[in-house]
C-alpha cells in the first residue's frame, strides 16, 4: 500500500461542507477497498460521479481456456502477440486462475477517445518497451521503459503513449496488490532491509480539474464484461483528493538486489504480494561471494507454487536461447533448475545484468487459445543432454 497523499483542494474536515466558488456544494466521493474496512481516498468533484445518461451494449472478454490442467514446463515467445491500435483490443490473456490473469499487450495508440476502469482487479502494468503518461483522476504519472504502474481496481485511467512501439507486460490481481509484510512496520512504513522505500513511489502529479459536460464514455470491466458507461460530466473533475488508494509507480531499476555468501532464495526478489501469489523482481546483481559458491540456482521442486517468469533484458545464465518477452512456465509438482552447462558456466561469474519478472502462484495456472499459438513446444526437453 502506499504512503499517505493529497493533491489539490480539500477541507479541513471530510464529510463536511465543502464549496465552489459560486457557493454551490463540491461532491465528495469515498474510493474505498474491501468495503469500508481497508484504504481508501475521498475525491471532491465538481459533479456527482453518479450521472449516467447512456449505455452501450456489453461484451464478454473472458479467456478462452485451452488447457485447465497439465504438468511439463511450458514456454511462450511473448513478443510474438500481434500488435493492435487500440489499448482493450491489444490486451492477450495468456495464463489465468482465479486469483490473476496474466496479460501481454502491444497497443500502438493511446487511449483518447474513451476512459477504462477495471472493476474486476488491481492493475500491474510493466512496461517492457515504450513511455507516456497516465491520465487518472488523481493526476497525471510519467512511465517509462522498467516502470511498474500499480492501478487500484476501480481507477478511470487514460493511457497515452508517446510512439506507436510499447509491449506491456500486466497482472490483474483479484486481490490488493501490496507491499510485502515483512518489509513493512506496524504502521506500515517500509524497513530498512526493504528493497525499496517511499523516496522510490511516484505517486500522481499535475491534477488538471477537468469542468466539460458532455458525454464520456467509461468502459468498465466486470466479471469478464466490458460495459459502455456513457456519462454527462468529464470523470477528471476532481478538485482535490487525499488518502492512500492511488495509483503510482515503482521503477524495476529502483528495486536493490539483495545478495550474499551463497545463493539467495527467490523470496529476497519479491516486490509485490497479493492473496495466492506474489511478484518479484529479478535485477542486475553481484553474485554470491563465497569462494566455492555456485551462481547459478540450484534446482528446485515448486510443490505448491506454479512459477512465471518474463524475460525482460540481458544474459540469462541458468537458461539458453532466452529472447527478449520470453515467459517460462513452471509448474508445481515437477523440479526445474539451470539448463545442462550452465552450473559450470556460471562459477567464477562475478554479476549479471540479467533483468525480469516473476509471478508465483499459489493455485495453477491456466493455459490460453492466445497461450498456445505463441509456445515454443521445444522447451519441454531441453533439459535432456
Amino acid at each position: 500500500m502506499p504512503h499517505y497523499a493529497s493533491l489539490g483542494k480539500i477541507p479541513h474536515k471530510r464529510h463536511t461542507q465543502f464549496r465552489k466558488p459560486d457557493g454551490g456544494l463540491y461532491s465528495e466521493q469515498l474510493f474505498s477497498t474491501e468495503g469500508f474496512s481497508n484504504d481508501y481516498s475521498l475525491l471532491y468533484h465538481i459533479y456527482p460521479p453518479t450521472q449516467i445518461i447512456s449505455t452501450d451494449e456489453p461484451y464478454s472478454v473472458m479467456p478462452k481456456i485451452a488447457e485447465e490442467k497439465m504438468l511439463k514446463h511450458r514456454c511462450f515467445e511473448g513478443f510474438k502477440i500481434n500488435s493492435a491500435a487500440d489499448f482493450l483490443q491489444s490486451r492477450k490473456a495468456i495464463l489465468v486462475n482465479n486469483d490473476c490473469h496474466i496479460v501481454l499487450a502491444a497497443p500502438e495508440q493511446s487511449t483518447t477517445d474513451y476512459f477504462y476502469k477495471n472493476a474486476d482487479a488491481d492493475e500491474l502494468i510493466f512496461i517492457h518497451e515504450g513511455s507516456g503518461k497516465l491520465l487518472t483522476q488523481y493526476g497525471e504519472l510519467l512511465f517509462g521503459y522498467g516502470d511498474y504502474i500499480i492501478i487500484p481496481r476501480g481507477s478511470i485511467y487514460q493511457i497515452h503513449f508517446d510512439t506507436p512501439k510499447n509491449r506491456l507486460f500486466i497482472v490483474e490481481s483479484f486481490s490488493n496488490l501490496r507491499y510485502p509484510k515483512r518489509y513493512t512496520s506496524k504502521n506500515g512504513q517500509l524497513l530498512e532491509h526493504s528493497p525499496y522505500c517511499e523516496r522510490d513511489i511516484r505517486g500522481p502529479h499535475e491534477l488538471t480539474t477537468k469542468d466539460d459536460k458532455g458525454d464520456f464514455l467509461i468502459k468498465t470491466k466486470k466479471q469478464g464484461v466490458i460495459y459502455g458507461l456513457h456519462y454527462g460530466t468529464h470523470p477528471f473533475d476532481v478538485i482535490g483528493w487525499d488518502g492512500y488508494c492511488y495509483p503510482y509507480i515503482l521503477s524495476i531499476h529502483d528495486f536493490e538486489p539483495i545478495t550474499g555468501r551463497i545463493h539467495q532464495p527467490p523470496p529476497v526478489h519479491q516486490t509485490f504480494d497479493a492473496q495466492n501469489f506474489v511478484v518479484c523482481s529479478f535485477c542486475p546483481r553481484l553474485y554470491d561471494y563465497h569462494p566455492n559458491a555456485i551462481p547459478a540456482p540450484y534446482n528446485h521442486s515448486n510443490i505448491d507454487s506454479d512459477e512465471l517468469l518474463y524475460y525482460v533484458d540481458g544474459d540469462f545464465m541458468s537458461r539458453k536461447n532466452v529472447t527478449r518477452g520470453m515467459m517460462t512456465l513452471h509448474p508445481a509438482g515437477i523440479p526445474h533448475g539451470p539448463h545442462p552447462g550452465s552450473v559450470e558456466k556460471s562459477i567464477g561469474k562475478k554479476e549479471t545484468q540479467e533483468l525480469a519478472v516473476m509471478v508465483d502462484t499459489f493455485h495453477p495456472l491456466k493455459l490460453t487459445v492466445e497461450a498456445i499459438e505463441i509456445e515454443n513446444p521445444g522447451y519441454t526437453m531441453s533439459w535432456a543432454e
